[in-house]
């Protein structure tokens, strides 16, 4: 199959997501493309196990990768070096507070690439699904109010499709992941979808699944609700008692 056989959305919600088991072996991933990004298709996405990653200079395209990079929460591999810096820095931690500035920062460019996927599109449609509820963001400020680091993803059911994180000063983004891997193992989440695997999300405790294991556990997650309390914007988190008390947790003497 080449890329000129796969299903061209419209823009209509006329059309439903092919089977992901479907996609491209080359592009590896490539289940779709055009359609748009209103809440309904990015939500239908994301319960088939699918989501959106393009440029400016490309239509909407959608994925399904194999492997599927994913962190167990209870698994995040807390570095010391980090947790030195959380309490050297003095740094505060919240919840759901400045999600549009979250990803924002996000889609600023990196040393490694001018380019950014989190369009200006993107970023209004991500910020529609955080005024719903469907979307959230963990926020590292520092003591003068300014943000050093960030994560943002999409709830699904018991898993977390994290979109990106972002370090606006040293260990910023590794804080952010370590506070969304506790609170999500605090409301019961079994599993941080990271989307594509890598070697710096491995040394933080990542993993791998092949999609069709993905897709089965996505299957029964889905299925399953959240507490009401979850993602309360004053609910605060004794990082070092989760910590303590996770026997999974491995602490690594430095990274």
């Amino acid at each position: 199959m080449s890329i000129l056989d796969i299903t061209w959305l419209n823009p209509d919600h006329s059309s439903s997501f092919p089977d992901p088991e479907s996609a491209l072996d080359d592009p590896e991933g490539l289940v779709a493309a055009g359609g748009d990004l209103s809440v309904t298709r990015i939500l239908n996405a994301y319960h088939n196990g699918i989501f959106p990653w393009y440029q400016d200079d490309q239509p909407i395209l959608w994925w399904s990768p194999n492997p599927r990079g994913v962190l167990y929460p209870k698994h995040y591999i807390a570095h010391k070096s980090v947790l030195r810096g959380l309490r050297r820095n003095g740094w505060q931690i919240t919840i759901d507070q400045s999600f549009s500035q979250v990803i924002a920062a996000c889609a600023q460019p990196r040393s490694y690439s001018k380019s950014t996927w989190i369009t200006a599109d993107m970023h209004d449609a991500y910020c529609q699904l955080h005024d719903l509820g469907h979307a959230h963001s963990i926020e590292v400020w520092s003591p003068d109010k300014q943000l050093v680091g960030g994560i943002y993803g999409l709830s699904v059911g018991q898993i977390f499709a994290g979109e990106s994180m972002f370090s606006g000063a040293s260990d910023g983004s590794k804080i952010a992941l370590l506070y969304l891997c506790a609170y999500l193992d605090t409301w019961n989440y079994t599993l941080l979808d990271t989307q594509i695997p890598s070697q710096h999300l491995n040394s933080l405790g990542g993993t791998s699944l092949s999609r069709k294991q993905y897709l089965d556990h996505l299957a029964s997650a889905k299925t399953q609700s959240i507490h009401a309390d979850a993602w309360s914007t004053t609910f605060e988190i004794d990082i070092h008692a989760w910590l303590a008390g996770k026997k999974l947790i491995h602490i690594r003497q430095d990274c």
